[in-house]
């Protein structure tokens, strides 16, 4: 079959993710080709991807969530490609939404989708954390990603639209995984800070960790989210504070060349 115009290529990066991939690759079944590019899982995701349609492809290294996206992009053959973590899932109305947009004569280069993030169980609609779009969707050949370790942006030529139907983020299921993410990217965050040049104290430390839980809690409505938006709101504050004392640390000493290897599972 040869590409068409409207044909997609979903592409996602693996490690450890079995206990996700599952029902994030049962939603992509309508597109022409999904490839998951692994770089080293332990579990059975590999296997589990292929039976489940993925085509497979294995890298050891990990240069950060950028290049590997980059890696990833460069596998896909189809003319569309949906960029997708594994913690997330395209409902039957978005995957729809993008089959008749992509068909128009004038559809966008690139199109950002409102992603619904759940944290412990609770999907959360205030605290900055929603719509939270991304760009996800875009014609090969006019997007790559950012080179950063982690929180990569897909970087694009021309117009951009909006898609209306949100992509489900199964972010945090329990506190015990928002501690564990809170350590892995406030490290992963205070290099790439460091990387250009930025520098912190204790008193930016806790100035910056104060503004971040007033931020999300007030000035972003998260106590409309009840409970749990202030849960929220203090992680927030915690990951911005954590962040900035290591910042604070690596300014102090010897710079460090290389990042370390912070990818676990997927980012937020």
């Amino acid at each position: 079959m040869q590409p068409s115009d409207v044909s997609i290529s979903a592409i996602i990066i693996t490690r450890n993710e079995s206990k996700n991939l599952a029902d994030c690759l049962r939603g992509l079944g309508w597109c022409e080709e999904i490839i998951v590019l692994d770089s080293g899982s332990t579990d059975d995701t590999q296997e589990r991807a292929r039976s489940l349609g993925a085509r497979v492809v294995m890298r050891a290294d990990w240069p950060g969530f950028g290049p590997q996206k980059n890696r990833a992009l460069d596998l896909a053959q189809y003319a569309w490609v949906l960029s997708i973590d594994a913690d997330e899932r395209v409902t039957p109305e978005l995957a729809a939404e993008i089959r008749a947009i992509i068909a128009r004569p004038d559809a966008a280069n690139a199109y950002s989708l409102p992603r619904l993030s759940s944290y412990c169980d609770q999907f959360m609609r205030h605290g900055g954390w929603y719509p939270d779009r991304v760009v996800r969707l875009f014609r090969r050949g006019t997007a790559r990603f950012s080179d950063d370790i982690v929180h990569e942006s897909l970087q694009t030529t021309g117009r951009v639209g909006e898609l209306r139907h949100d992509l489900i983020h199964i972010s945090y299921r329990s506190l015990d995984d928002v501690l564990e993410k809170m350590n892995r990217y406030s490290t992963a965050g205070a290099h790439k800070a460091a990387a250009k040049g930025r520098t912190a104290s204790l008193l930016s430390a806790w100035l910056h960790s104060r503004w971040a839980f007033l931020r999300a809690y007030v000035l972003r409505l998260g106590f409309l989210d009840g409970r749990l938006g202030f849960v929220l709101a203090c992680s927030i504050a915690h990951e911005t504070w954590y962040r900035h004392l290591k910042l604070w640390q690596l300014t102090k000493e010897k710079p460090r060349t290389v990042a370390p290897n912070t990818q676990s599972e997927t980012q937020d």
